[in-house]
Formats: structure tokens, sequence, C-alpha cells
């Protein structure tokens, strides 16, 4: 079976992680946050001190890392994943990155013998913790089908999008609806609210028709209870929806939900809001 690397054992990386060692697979990390890795120890995960110790002995490194800049670092800075990396050594980013630097760090990997896949995620740390994530995959073709039994393991829906580049792309077109849904069920319970409508019946009467979403459904009841604890942060969505606009500048054309979400997270996060979960969009009207 083959040993994983696992890099980034945060609030989604952690589960995945936990998802991959209950599969069977041997699971090595980076220790840095004791307190936060003790649950996967205990799981019979293998700490290293580098990035590049952790790719020496492992067949399989993921990445689940916040942004661009951190996953190049992770790869390629002194001690990174590339410095202990064997050839034949696969990498798979399931961060949400650039599409473009997606495709130079896979160029930059093959050149050392090395083949990568980037496979971002949609679900949440929900999905994380169930092992039901959606995950979009770019990359070589022959390299996708070597690792489809790692991905199973961590997800239920498994798209092979096309070369390099594809997975990030793919993932870009999910936040951009996904963006869009939630400003809409934002928007959707705070007109009820204002109508003098009873906003739970509103909203399971809304979450049983067609303009029902995962946003509305999952995240609706959230925002009517006040639980604004991060499953995913307005500021990684930011984030998100920050990398689409740079995308969507680059291929020309009108995109105006883009530009509309773009626009709104980023009044969020200058309001203060970066570390509630995306359903605390609604705070910004409600402050």
């Amino acid at each position: 079976m083959q040993k994983i690397g696992f890099i980034g054992t945060g609030v989604m990386g952690r589960p995945m992680a936990a998802n991959l060692l209950r599969r069977g697979f041997p699971v090595g990390i980076v220790g840095r946050h004791p307190e936060r890795e003790a649950a996967l120890v205990e799981l019979g995960v293998e700490v290293a001190k580098t990035a590049g110790e952790l790719a020496a002995g492992c067949d399989v490194v993921i990445l689940m890392l916040p942004d661009t800049q951190t996953v190049e670092q992770v790869l390629f800075d002194d001690g990174g994943v590339a410095s202990g990396a064997r050839a034949g050594t696969i990498v798979i980013d399931m961060s949400t990155i650039s599409p473009t630097k997606t495709m130079e760090f896979a160029s930059r990997l093959e050149g050392a013998g090395c083949a990568m896949l980037d496979a971002p995620v949609s679900g949440g740390e929900k999905g994380a913790i169930e092992g039901t994530l959606g995950i979009m995959v770019g990359g070589p073709q022959k390299t996708f089908e070597k690792c489809c039994g790692i991905l199973e393991a961590m997800g239920r829906t498994i798209t092979y999008t096309g070369p390099s580049g594809c997975g990030q792309k793919t993932k870009l077109v999910n936040q951009l609806v996904g963006a869009t849904n939630l400003l809409a069920a934002v928007e959707g319970l705070r007109l009820a609210r204002a109508a003098g409508l009873d906003a739970e019946t509103t909203l399971r009467a809304v979450s049983s028709g067609a303009a029902a979403s995962w946003m509305l459904v999952n995240l609706g009841p959230k925002i009517l209870e006040k639980d604004f604890a991060p499953g995913f942060s307005l500021r990684l969505q930011y984030k998100d929806v920050s990398l689409l606009s740079e995308w969507i500048a680059g291929l020309g054309g009108e995109y105006p939900a883009a530009g509309l979400i773009e626009s709104i997270y980023r009044q969020a996060v200058e309001a203060g809001l970066s570390e509630q979960g995306n359903q605390g969009l609604i705070n910004l009207w409600e402050q």
C-alpha cells in the first residue's frame, strides 16, 4: 500500500488524514502543533521534522494548505518536499490555489522526476470528516488512476477534469457558483425577516423547492442559530474568489456575479469577519 505524507493538518486536513489512516494507509505528517496532532498520533500517524524528510519516506505527498504562496514554499523552499522527493514520487495538492502557478509547480516537479495532481475539494469540514468531499482532479491521467484509491478514502465524488491546472479551474467555477448561492441565501433570509416572515418556516419552504442549494440547506440553519463557527472561513472564501477574479481577468468576457461576490467578500473581510464561517457573511448587514 502506498505510504502517504500529509502536509496541512488544519480544519480540513486533519479529518482527511484520519480517513486515510482508517482505510489502512500508512500516513506521516510534519510535526508542528502537537496539541492539534495528538488525535492523529493516536491513530498511528508518523511524525517527521521537515517536509523534505517526510517526502523522502513516502510514495505520495498530499498538501492541504491555505494559499498559493504557502504551497510554493512547502514544495520548493530549503527542506521542502522537492528536496527529499525521489523520482516517481507523486504530489497531490488538494489546496485551492492559482491554476497558473499550479501548472508551473507541476512542470518544476516533472523536471525532478515527480508527478503532480491538482485535486482541490468541495464539501467543507463536514465533508472532510465524513469522507464525502467532492474532489476535482487535474494532471496526468495515468497518475490519477494510480491515486484513485487514495482519493476515494477522502471523497465521494472524484472527477478527473483534464491536464494540469484543470482541477483548480474547475474548483474556481465551483466557488463562483457556491459563493453566489450563499449570497442569495443570505439575502433571502434577510428579506424574509424584513417582510415579517418566520425565518425558519421560510427556510424550510424554500429549501424544498427549485431554489434549494447546498449553501441554503447546510448554512441556512446555522445563520438562524447564530452559529458562525468556521467550517470554511470567510478569509479563505475571499482568497478563493480573489483567485477567481484574477483568473477571469486573463480570460476576458463579462462575469458580473464574479465581480459582485469579490466586492462583497472583500467588504466582509474589511469589516473584521475574516475568521467567521461562510455563513457569517450575513453579519456584514447585521452588525
